[in-house]
């Protein structure tokens, strides 16, 4: 039966046969209820979905809930193909997303085949039933304030303006992050309904009536010294010229609109929503153009304000990328967050990492932290963290957190989870998963590989090698997907889950797809030369063969 509500089970009654399937049974519960459109399976950005339709999640939800442990699903793009024979130790699920040969590997091919119902784009953490709210993005984008702090501004971000725009499923991220960070925001989205539904999560606090009133709320918060979220309704390719005519220099800025699609996410200039709808059906190519013409605009005002000495970044989303192809030549002189601020820690396998709550149980959640503060309170990063998202980050769908943690601390983590539910500690199990845009896991030319040392950025062999590691390692999901701008060609990345049972074959599934999954990454990076990753290898005896 279709899902009318979008929901979450809770307590310890199965509908499965096992922890294991009912877990990845309660994740694809847990990314619709917390899902952009869950009604059409849309997660987020436009057409990141959890199945490609829905008589395929009612088979998926079929096939889970009776499947045996040496059982394995087999999805493709969302669609369950079969379930075949394995062996207890295989993973539950295995799935592929959005996969098309390179020469076809392109934006109208992408369109046609998901229009025909052959695909489904998985995004990152949709499509492998991952994504855990806007609080699966949010402490990247606080380390990337954090940093540039660190880098610009003495550490301290008081007083500091942040610019950006986009309040979708990732980019809802953005004020919350920014305030935690000591900033003032201002967010400008074309969506009001987006605004509005961040408000009453508590991730946004204002909205503004304009950009006077914008400005002059944002100019109190700077008198008083205080952190401040501000919304304003108006398209970014408008909003941003505008402030370089008035002459306002924010500190730093970015953006997080969908801007990888240029028919179904980004809203160009000069229409409304429901004209940018309208025209998806009537005129997609025209509608292609105007994005593409407006994102021009858009990029060239944040080149704009790098001249006046903004510090300006690519977040991820291709807008570089779409405003080279529209004529902006020199787009790529704004650098990708990556590369400027994270690339470090991802060499020492240091990435976002997190944990899920099956039990659906907010004191599993908080005995976790407890855990974390006591285990790690040596480590500055992580207190500060886990402090800062125990008071201020809302719970969406199930009690999930996301911790930036590399090589054993991972292991260390899960493995203590794992004895917790094994002793009762916790009122359930603990799905434990990962972005894919993680050390090892992700091959994205624009984003996560951009300027690697050796050249190595569009060599997709490591997100593969991933892939097969972890199914190697007893995971009990495994996914690769591909995508990006305009869902194709662009990047290919792995996705892993495993579930924390309280059992000792979950220790073992644990502790090699963990351990495995951060040595590949400093690996990757360490076979690209990276000193971070050769001291990483030193410190934890990683089994790297040194051809260099």
């Amino acid at each position: 039966m279709t899902m009318k509500e979008f929901g979450v089970t809770s307590g310890g009654n199965l509908r499965c046969r096992g922890w294991r399937q009912e877990g990845l049974l309660r994740l694809l519960e847990n990314v619709l209820s917390v899902g952009e459109d869950p009604a059409n399976l849309v997660v987020y950005a436009a057409l990141g979905k959890a199945a490609r339709d829905w008589p395929s999640h009612d088979a998926i939800v079929h096939a889970l809930t009776t499947m045996h442990d040496d059982e394995t699903l087999i999805v493709q793009s969302g669609k369950p193909i079969g379930v075949v024979k394995t062996h207890e130790r295989a993973p539950i699920v295995i799935m592929a997303n959005c996969n098309i040969v390179g020469q076809w590997a392109k934006a109208d091919e992408f369109y046609r085949l998901e229009q025909d119902g052959l695909i489904c784009w998985g995004g990152l953490t949709a499509g492998d039933w991952q994504y855990i709210g806007s609080q699966g993005v949010i402490q990247g984008t606080y380390e990337i304030f954090r940093r540039i702090a660190e880098q610009h501004f003495n550490g301290d971000l008081t007083g500091r303006l942040i610019l950006t725009s986009g309040l979708g499923g990732m980019g809802g991220a953005q004020p919350l992050a920014g305030r935690l960070a000591g900033a003032i925001i201002l967010c400008v989205e074309v969506d009001e309904s987006r605004i509005k539904r961040r408000i009453e999560s508590g991730y946004l606090q204002d909205q503004a009536t304009d950009l006077d009133d914008a400005l002059r709320l944002a100019e109190q918060a700077r008198a008083a010294g205080e952190a401040r979220s501000i919304g304003l309704c108006g398209n970014a390719a408008d909003i941003f010229p505008e402030l370089l005519h008035r002459g306002v220099a924010p500190d730093i800025v970015t953006d997080q609109t969908s801007a990888h699609d240029l028919i179904y996410g980004y809203i160009p200039r000069g229409l409304s929503i429901d004209e940018a709808r309208a025209m998806r059906q009537s005129d997609p190519g025209g509608l292609s153009k105007l994005s593409l013409a407006s994102i021009a605009r858009h990029v060239q005002a944040m080149l704009d304000f790098r001249e006046k000495g903004s510090v300006v970044f690519d977040n991820g989303n291709l807008i570089r990328t779409q405003a080279q192809t529209a004529g902006v030549s020199s787009a790529f002189d704004i650098p990708i967050f990556t590369e400027a601020y994270l690339r470090p820690l991802f060499a020492r396998g240091i990435g976002p990492f997190r944990w899920i709550a099956l039990s659906n149980d907010k004191n599993d959640l908080s005995r976790i932290d407890d855990y974390l503060l006591k285990t790690f309170s040596d480590n500055p990063s992580v207190v500060n963290w886990i402090t800062l998202a125990r008071q201020h980050v809302p719970v969406e769908g199930m009690p999930a957190r996301i911790a930036w943690l590399g090589h054993g601390d991972r292991t260390k983590v899960a493995l203590a989870v794992n004895r917790m539910v094994r002793e009762g500690v916790l009122s359930g199990p603990v799905a434990f998963t990962r972005d894919h845009l993680d050390a090892g896991a992700m091959a994205h030319p624009n984003i996560m590989t951009e300027n690697m040392k050796d050249g190595s950025d569009a060599i997709a062999d490591w997100p593969l090698l991933n892939a097969m590691l972890a199914c190697s390692s007893q995971a009990d999901l495994v996914a690769i997907h591909s995508g990006g701008g305009g869902y194709a060609g662009y990047m290919t990345s792995a996705g892993v889950t495993t579930i924390a049972d309280g059992s000792s074959e979950a220790d073992e599934r644990l502790s090699l797809t963990l351990t495995n999954d951060t040595s590949l990454g400093v690996m990757r990076y360490a076979d690209a030369g990276y000193s971070e990753s050769f001291n990483e290898i030193q410190k934890s005896n990683i089994p790297y063969i040194n051809l260099r």
